[in-house]
């Protein structure tokens, strides 16, 4: 695999970032004339719950916590990634050229499951209004929810892509360079006014590094998250996981 990636071709890869930075911010976009804007920020957020509340004990593991903060907070919880896509949708071109392949890769993932996310939570929020809870989601109208859209290929792309993310970034703790190069970019990226871009590699490659080794970590995550996929399409009364 690492050899594969060490022949991506790094302007194809510029190419689809792109075309998925432009379908994240027109997803963001037609949220702000939403009559209830509140209602998306507000599942993102009960969302983030239930995640803290199903990896508890990766959150209070000395070795886990960073990478469990990192999915939670970067990559699967509330944070608005609006500055960070705006900062990438100026400087792709210059990625392209200055990043190697696995660096712009982990990135094409993180915008890709943005993405992915930002769509079904848009389909969430339009099937809790139907139900009369998005103002008060609570689980049973969650589970509903989840099983009025459907779309479980995409659900599955979803876990797919976390188990991506979690091993390009593993791969990237093992190259030097990359180290360096963060260091070496930390005061221009933020003169030039691409700290959130800065911050968000930063903290993946710190979690990571700090995690020597991350296949326990994501065995742990894609099974839970697999299984609980499993059972919400499977049974309409499933029990929150605890």
């Amino acid at each position: 695999m690492d050899d594969d990636l060490e022949h991506l071709d790094k302007e194809a890869i510029g190419h689809e970032l792109a075309a998925c930075i432009t379908e994240a911010r027109e997803l963001r976009a037609a949220r702000a004339s939403d009559p209830a804007p509140d209602d998306f920020p507000r599942l993102k957020e009960w969302q983030a719950a239930r995640l803290a509340r199903s990896y508890t004990d990766l959150l209070a593991s000395k070795r886990y916590n960073p990478a469990a903060e990192f999915f939670l907070s970067d990559l699967y919880g509330p944070k608005d990634f609006r500055t960070r896509d705006e900062e990438l949708a100026r400087v792709v071109p210059l990625m392209v050229h200055v990043l190697p392949a696995k660096a712009l890769l982990t990135l094409l993932e993180a915008v890709k499951m943005d993405t992915l996310s930002e769509s079904l939570d848009s389909a969430m929020v339009l099937a809790l209004r139907k139900v009369g809870k998005s103002k008060r989601i609570d689980w049973p109208a969650y589970v509903a929810a989840y099983r009025t859209c459907g779309r479980k290929k995409d659900r599955e792309l979803q876990i797919a892509l976390i188990d991506k993310i979690g091993k390009t970034l593993d791969r990237l703790t093992r190259m030097p360079l990359i180290r360096y190069s963060l260091k070496l970019m930390n005061g221009p990226a933020h003169l030039a006014g691409l700290g959130a871009l800065h911050s968000f590699l930063q903290r993946g490659y710190d979690a990571f590094s700090y995690m020597k080794g991350a296949d326990e970590f994501l065995a742990i995550v894609i099974e839970r998250e697999t299984a609980l996929m499993k059972e919400l399409f499977a049974n309409p009364n499933a029990r929150f996981p605890e």
